[in-house]
């Protein structure tokens, strides 16, 4: 017997780990008053970190044959839900073959579907902060720490040959486990690009510090591990120095945010721009909602900033 109740209500479900203390709990009820998704509501589904297989089968199953279920956007298991679901889907989309992940899941005539989301998500964000032609401009770098699906979509949107000379100089991949590192290398390996890659074992903050230590002026230093939201601290020591004017981004916008506290504190002094998970949030989940109420949400414009007000507002940030 399922341990789920069928929805009585369009039901999107929320795959994380501590869903309740996330924004979109306040912001999707407003979202869905804006957007005309009469009765929608948004459910939490928590999982321990690298779950069992069975448990992510049991949610998923559960969703595709609950009528008012609609779909659901998942975060921080997108790699061990789509190992463990993957033969339960009737339709996977190229980017989720590419990528080896399950970031939203929808239904459409019968069917069930995977998607990876992350590689629009996370490329309308970038691009939001950095600009146009930032990489030729600069000759920058990029450093993404964490080699899970996040690391695999950003990499996949600023390394690929039609961005022309808009890509990094370099790409450093760290990950405190290899068998992450040789996933992502494996991905890497079917896009088409010139960029060189290394990738880093790095199971201690002080190997992550060594690498900064190297990099370009300017390049774009990401958190992508989950530090500081989905467990404590940052994946570099205190002792870290940033590369001057580099860009320094948190995937997260909440939690303890070490990660970010430790570029703030070296702001001013190295003349960093410091951003936050928080835009990345938004695309995040308005690319989901898009595709699983079948809603078009637009991704810039005055439309865009006013859906980024109600969140703002319901969040109250």
């Amino acid at each position: 017997m399922s341990k789920y109740q069928p929805a009585t209500r369009p039901t999107l479900y929320f795959i994380g780990v501590t869903t309740a203390k996330s924004s979109i709990m306040k912001v999707f009820p407003a979202w869905a008053d804006y957007l005309g998704l009469r009765d929608a509501v948004i459910k939490g589904i928590d999982f321990k970190l690298h779950d069992d297989p069975a448990a992510y089968r049991e949610a998923v199953e559960f969703i595709r044959d609950d009528p008012l279920s609609m779909g659901a956007l998942v975060t921080t298991h997108k790699i061990d839900l789509f190992h463990a679901c993957k033969d339960l889907f009737d339709v996977v989309d190229p980017h989720a073959t590419l990528m080896d992940e399950t970031s939203c899941i929808s239904k459409r005539g019968g069917k069930l579907i995977c998607h990876a989301k992350d590689p629009i998500s996370s490329g309308l964000a970038i691009d939001g902060f950095l600009g146009e032609g930032y990489f030729a401009r600069t000759g920058a770098e990029l450093f993404s720490m964490g080699a899970g699906g996040s690391t695999i979509a950003i990499t996949w949107h600023l390394m690929r040959k039609s961005r022309g000379a808009d890509v990094p100089s370099r790409i450093v991949v760290s990950n405190r486990s290899q068998h992450r590192l040789d996933e992502i290398k494996r991905i890497h390996a079917d896009i088409e690009t010139e960029v060189a890659i290394d990738y880093v074992l790095a199971p201690h903050p002080t190997d992550n510090d060594a690498v900064l230590k190297a990099l370009r002026p300017g390049s774009l230093v990401i958190n992508a591990t989950g530090l500081g939201k989905d467990a404590p601290g940052s994946p570099l020591s205190d002792a870290c120095i940033f590369p001057a004017r580099a860009v320094v981004w948190d995937l997260n916008y909440r939690g303890d945010l070490v990660f970010l506290d430790q570029a703030h504190a070296q702001e001013k002094a190295g003349s960093l721009q410091v951003e936050d998970g928080w835009t990345y949030f938004i695309h995040g989940w308005t690319q989901v909602i898009s595709e699983v109420f079948s809603v078009e949400i637009p991704t810039s414009g005055p439309a865009f900033d006013r859906i980024s007000d109600i969140a703002r507002e319901a969040a109250g940030r």
